[in-house]
């Protein structure tokens, strides 16, 4: 961990230190421990918003981290098909591989560093699954899946799908070369990411070397989060330690502050951050299972929507799989 990363991190653009007589650095407001359960057909995650509240969190609903697992033969899983209707799926692999299809013809093999971006919109179906010879022959795995919701103006757009390879993203570093900045979507010190969505939000994976610190501005309408992959450190104006599987919700301000331990575990030897924000949305959320609409009535369109084939068709292709 992580694929996407290079040998000389001086050689990248610098994200310049911020000026602590104009720039505030935003405080801690929750730290959560991110539970275990299984998802699709039974592959291990980490429910990285569990516990905390929606309004925290907008404009992003759920995420999940897919593992880190090394399957053995014949054990890597993924998920059915499923319907989506109301929101936009960021799908992050940092190691292994993951296939994806939809109803729309959109998909394609993620792996390695490559993010697929998918916007259900008005109503898509879709697969994840590992190839089969990842099935076969097992290997490491590791991702996330992040729910952005979309407003209600946008709730009705037609599906899209994006596939973005790990070396579309824009990679930065901090002044003495201590931290790697994946930029994936949204804008970050003046750099933008390959995503596009629409909801304005920001996306970054951050590498931070044992005894480094990272000072990150953040746009300051975004809200702020910062959920551990691996690793442990602080974060915050007051050093609150964090560690793999946390998630620190951030307060008002203008930079996030964070800083990798001395000492890292030999598997895990950095601190590897994701770092998220977006546009607060401030609309009524109803969200059950697949389906993240507005109101009750909008969720039980979406349900009858979906049993009468009105998100879309499996393609004939794969419905004997």
């Amino acid at each position: 961990m992580p694929a996407v990363t290079v040998q000389d991190p001086l050689t990248l653009p610098r994200i310049a230190e911020p000026d602590p007589a104009v720039s505030a650095e935003r405080p801690v407001v929750s730290l959560t421990t991110a539970p275990s359960g299984f998802e699709g057909e039974g592959f291990p995650v980490r429910r990285a918003f569990a516990g905390v509240d929606l309004a925290a969190l907008d404009p992003f609903v759920h995420m999940d981290q897919m593992g880190e697992v090394e399957y053995g033969p014949g054990e890597a899983r993924g998920t059915a098909w499923h319907p989506h209707r109301g929101f936009e799926t960021a799908t992050y692999i940092i190691d292994g591989v993951f296939q994806h299809r939809d109803s729309t013809g959109g998909g394609g093999l993620i792996t390695n560093g490559d993010t697929q971006w998918m916007t259900a919109g008005a109503g898509i179906l879709h697969i994840e699954r590992p190839p089969d010879e990842l099935v076969a022959t097992g290997g490491l795995f590791h991702g996330i899946q992040l729910w952005v919701n979309l407003p209600s103006n946008e709730k009705w757009v037609p599906p899209r799908y994006q596939d973005l390879a790990g070396d579309h993203a824009t990679l930065l570093t901090s002044p003495d070369g201590g931290a790697v900045v994946r930029v994936i979507a949204g804008e970050v010190a003046g750099h933008q990411g390959p995503g596009i969505t629409h909801t304005p939000i920001a996306f970054v994976h951050a590498t931070v070397s044992p005894g480094a610190r990272l000072s990150l501005p953040w746009r300051p309408d975004f809200n702020a989060l910062v959920y551990v992959l691996a690793g442990q450190g602080t974060v915050g104006p007051d050093a609150h330690p964090f560690g793999m599987g946390q998630l620190a919700v951030m307060g008002p301000g203008d930079f996030i502050g964070l800083a990798a331990g001395k000492s890292q575990e030999t598997r895990s030897p950095n601190l590897d951050v994701l770092v998220l924000g977006g546009r607060p949305i401030g609309e009524p959320v109803a969200w059950y299972g697949p389906f993240v609409m507005n109101t009750k009535d909008e969720l039980r369109q979406a349900f009858e929507d979906y049993q009468s084939g009105r998100l879309g068709q499996v393609p004939a292709d794969d419905v004997q799989r």
